[in-house]
């Protein structure tokens, strides 16, 4: 497979990202990493890169504004930073799909979202086929793939058939079921923030939430853009903590990705 061979190799979509790129503007260039991600380095028996992730509890995510799909109002690749809970970046995400698909199929377009650490190796990979968005679909329903590393599958997010309620699973490799995530009834949250419980498989206890936070009347009208956070267990496993990273890029495309879907 072309994407293990190159593990460990600077994927080119990274290239305007990277620590010391002559483009990257001093508020958008990476934080020094801690103390802690050097210690986590080396830790066994996880992915490589997800070491990182076995401390967190709290996950930030923070699309980055498009100034041109502000203007025009057409459809760019998304691009996220991912921070822990002092606002320090320790991964960065760039959407790959064409131009057709962002603009044509927008909310249910089929993307491959790539995740990559501060040194720009590529460590956690999201692929979303284009499937149906609707219940009166409910056998073709979304459905995303998270790999880390890349080629090497750690879990799906599969969306729920449900009247009223969007709901999804969250499953490992296997495709064994490991969590629920439900949201609200309503998810055009206006001047507040929209949450979607993570919950366990009897759908009783709550171990978590996704949050969906109100980022002001003018981000949320004239453009896409979203801060999300996940709250999840320190303990929970890296690779479904990497799989609710893939959750939320898709709670993202699929209920937020138009602008007045936010207010």
């Amino acid at each position: 497979m072309a994407s293990q061979e190159s593990q460990g190799q600077t994927n080119p979509v990274f290239k305007d990202y990277l620590p010391g790129s002559s483009d990257l503007s001093e508020q958008n260039k990476p934080a020094e990493p801690a103390g802690l991600w050097k210690q986590a380095s080396h830790t066994p028996n996880l992915p490589p890169g997800l070491e990182y992730l076995n401390q967190l509890d709290q996950i930030i995510i923070h699309q980055q504004v498009e100034l041109l799909e502000a203007i025009l109002g057409t459809e760019t690749s998304s691009k996220y930073e991912i921070k822990n809970h002092l606002g320090q970046r320790v991964y960065f995400a760039v959407e790959e799909n064409g131009c057709f698909d962002r603009n044509l199929c927008s909310p249910i377009r089929s993307f491959t979202i790539r995740i990559a650490d501060n040194t720009g190796r590529e460590v956690i990979t999201v692929k979303r086929p284009l499937r149906c968005n609707s219940c009166w679909f409910p056998c073709f329903l979304q459905e995303l793939e998270v790999q880390s590393p890349p080629g090497t599958i750690v879990g799906y997010v599969v969306q729920n058939w449900d009247p009223f309620l969007p709901k999804f699973t969250i499953q490992n490799e296997s495709k064994e079921d490991v969590l629920k995530i439900i949201g609200p009834y309503a998810t055009c949250g206006c001047f507040e923030d929209v949450e979607f419980e993570v919950k366990a498989l009897n759908e009783m206890s709550t171990i978590g939430k996704i949050s969906k936070y109100w980022s002001g009347f003018v981000n949320n009208v004239f453009t896409n853009t979203a801060n999300f956070g996940i709250q999840v267990p320190v303990d929970l496993d890296v690779r479904i903590k990497a799989v609710m990273i893939g959750a939320c890029f898709l709670i993202d495309l699929m209920f937020f990705e138009n602008s007045l879907d936010g207010l």
